[in-house]
C-alpha cells in the first residue's frame, strides 16, 4: 500500500543550520538568531499535534543531546520501515548526519511494530558513496518503482543495490535548480502519492529524460501535477500522503508550500485527499527541508 497511518517523528533538541550539509543543500539559508531550536520544537510540535488531530498515529521519540545532531529531525533519511517488516538503514553524506542512526531510536521503535529484518547499505560511508533514504529515493509501493534524482547523495551503485534486494525497479535522472546546481534529494521536487504524482519537470535540463520520467509516471496510472521551480523553492514538492484512522487520504505539507500552490493544482490535489499543513519557517530555512523531511513513515505490523 502506498499510505500509511503510522509515522516516526524525532523531537529537536539541538536542531540548528547544519554547514556540513549546507555544501550542496541549496535550500539551507543560516537564519539563526538565538531562538532556532526553540522555534522549530514549537513548529514540530504544530505538525505533531495536526497529525494527531486529523487521525494519524504519530510515534515521537526524544533525540538525544549527545552526540550532536543538528539534523535529527529529517529521520526519513537515514531509515526507512517496509511492510515485509524489513528496517534499511543508509548511508549519510556528512559525517555527523551518521550519528543519527542512534540505536535507542529503533529499540523504542521495536517495541510498537515487528521488525522481521534489517537491510544495512551504510558500510557504503567508506568508499564515499550515499543514497539518504526517502530523501534520495520517492518509492512508488504499489508499482515497485524508485524514482530518484542523482545528486552527491543519491549514487547510482548504492540505488541499485537498494532495488536489488527490495524489488524495485530504478527511474533514475537529474534535476537542478535555476543555477544548474543538483537538486540534493529527490523529495524536493517531486511527491507520490496513490493515484497523482506531484513533480516539478521544469527541473530536469534533459528533455528526454523529461519525457521518460513523464511516462513513467503515467505508465504507473497515477495522474501528473505539475509544478514550477519557483514553487519547489517553496518546497512545494515535499509532500507526503499519508491516511489516517478512518483510511481517509491527507496530504502533509508546510504552510509556505500551500501559499505557493495555484487555485487549480488546490483543486486538483483537494479531489484526491484533504490537505493539511502547519507553519515550518524555522525548519525550512535552516534545515533545508520541508514536512516530508521530518516524516518517516512506518509500513510495519503493530506487536499485538
Amino acid at each position: 500500500m502506498q499510505t500509511t497511518s503510522h509515522l516516526l517523528m524525532i523531537r529537536p533538541v539541538n536542531f540548528s543550520f547544519n554547514e556540513a550539509t549546507a555544501i550542496n543543500n541549496a535550500f539551507q539559508i543560516a537564519a539563526s538568531d538565538g531562538m532556532t531550536q526553540e522555534k522549530a520544537l514549537a513548529e514540530f510540535e504544530g505538525l505533531v499535534k495536526v497529525l494527531r488531530d486529523h487521525g494519524v498515529d504519530v510515534t515521537v521519540i526524544d533525540d538525544t543531546p549527545v552526540p550532536y545532531t543538528p539534523d535529527s529531525i529529517f529521520p526519513n533519511n537515514w531509515v526507512s520501515f517496509h511492510q515485509d517488516g524489513v528496517v534499511c538503514l543508509y548511508p549519510m553524506y556528512a559525517a555527523n548526519r551518521r550519528l543519527e542512526r542512534k540505536p535507542g531510536v529503533l529499540e523504542e521503535l521495536g517495541r510498537k511494530f515487528v521488525f522481521k529484518s534489517t537491510l544495512d547499505f551504510s558500510s557504503y560511508e567508506k568508499e564515499g558513496l550515499f543514497l539518504e533514504g526517502t530523501g534520495s529515493m520517492v518509492l512508488d509501493r504499489d508499482n515497485k518503482i524508485t524514482y530518484a534524482c542523482l545528486s552527491p547523495r543519491t549514487d547510482k551503485k548504492v540505488l541499485q543495490d537498494f532495488c536489488d534486494k527490495m524489488g524495485y525497479r530504478p527511474a533514475v535522472f537529474t534535476s537542478a535548480d535555476d543555477n544548474g546546481n543538483p537538486i540534493y534529494h529527490t523529495n524536493v521536487m517531486m511527491c507520490i502519492a496513490d493515484k497523482y504524482a506531484v513533480v516539478c519537470l521544469d527541473s530536469l535540463p534533459d528533455d528526454a529524460e523529461t519525457k521518460h520520467l513523464a511516462a513513467t509516471i503515467k505508465g504507473s496510472g497515477k495522474e501528473i501535477i505539475e509544478i514550477t521551480t519557483e514553487q519547489m523553492n517553496h518546497f512545494a514538492g515535499n509532500m507526503l500522503q499519508v491516511h489516517n484512522d478512518k483510511n481517509e487520504k491527507l496530504l502533509v505539507m508546510s504552510s509556505q508550500a500551500y501559499e505557493s500552490l495555484t487555485f487549480t493544482q488546490v483543486r486538483r490535489l483537494k479531489a484526491f485527499n484533504r490537505i493539511i499543513h502547519v507553519p515550518l519557517t524555522t525548519i525550512e530555512t535552516n534545515g533545508g527541508g520541508s514536512a516530508r523531511c521530518m516524516l518517516a513513515e512506518v509500513h510495519l505490523s503493530l506487536i499485538k
